[in-house]
């Protein structure tokens, strides 16, 4: 596949959000390959606590004798389920709402409609994966436990196999590279690759600082959530996006930008502005948004 190619794919993977400011963001959805490297690493990661867990009971049970041998099968049992389950919502419900697998390829979960990404929706596209993977994976390998005959055996691999394949693919059917956990969660996967740090962009606003003033009023026009949204603005660099903004806010702010780039006037008022709410933090005052008049 060409560099071309790749380019028109990702372009076919973006989407926009519109922000209850009325600001365009440009989203990546992650591919299908990108989400599959994900699991293959969260799974290998399962596995080997699942190793690791396996000998720490082998070795309890041994010093303890074989009459405990029964407690300690619970407690695997119960370890294994807690880990299964509980890996993908502890991760997915942190602040970077990513697995390790998914931090590694760079991808995170958020919520379609822009929205908090929520435990209910976590909860429920992670409820989805037991059904979807491992189900089916587990009947597949308890079924020569089970003593079974060799056809029966066949057609539960079979019948597991067509299971997985159906849930597995069905990404591949439709745009937006969703499962089935993330159709009825409300979910999806984008990319977020990794970004310079926030010292950088500030340093960035300083530089242009010199040649803007910002009156209070000015900078008091929004608070921290309108801040991060500026924030994103800058990091993704979008020019429209960028022209936007910056019209929309030296309208609001009734600034005279001059000769100044949309670009230019951005970062200074950003720099501006974060300088602004920091100081105001430091006398106990967190203004959340440009609705926050406390």
């Amino acid at each position: 596949m060409t560099a071309v190619d790749l380019t028109r794919e990702a372009r076919k993977r973006q989407r926009t959000l519109v922000t209850p400011e009325g600001i365009d963001l440009r989203l990546e959805i992650a591919s299908v390959g990108q989400r599959l490297g994900a699991l293959i690493i969260d799974l290998m990661i399962i596995f080997a606590v699942i190793i690791a867990f396996t000998i720490a009971a082998a070795v309890v049970m041994g010093s303890m004798g074989r009459g405990s041998g029964e407690m300690v099968a619970v407690i695997w049992l119960l370890g294994l389920f807690l880990l299964r389950n509980g890996y993908f919502l502890a991760f997915e419900m942190s602040a970077r709402a990513a697995t390790p697998g998914k931090r590694a390829m760079g991808l995170r979960v958020a919520s379609r409609d822009g929205g908090r990404l929520r435990f209910e929706a976590i909860f429920t596209r992670n409820v989805l994966r037991e059904l979807e993977l491992f189900l089916p994976l587990s009947a597949m390998l308890a079924a020569p436990l089970a003593g079974g005959g060799g056809n029966v055996d066949g057609w539960i691999y079979v019948l597991g196999l067509i299971w997985c394949a159906v849930f597995v693919l069905l990404p591949l059917f439709n745009a937006d590279k969703l499962r089935a956990g993330d159709l009825v969660a409300g979910t999806w996967v984008l990319r977020a690759p990794k970004q310079k740090l926030l010292r950088d962009m500030a340093d960035d606003g300083a530089a242009h600082q010199p040649h803007f003033a910002f009156t209070p009023v000015q900078l008091d026009a929004y608070g921290v959530k309108e801040l991060q949204v500026l924030e994103q603005v800058l990091r993704n660099g979008d020019r429209p996006t960028v022209r936007a903004v910056a019209d929309r806010i030296a309208a609001k702010i009734g600034y005279d930008r001059g000769a100044a780039t949309d670009l230019e006037f951005l970062r200074a008022y950003y720099h501006a502005i974060r300088g602004r709410l920091e100081s105001r933090l430091l006398m106990g005052r967190r203004r959340k948004d440009k609705f926050d008049v406390a």
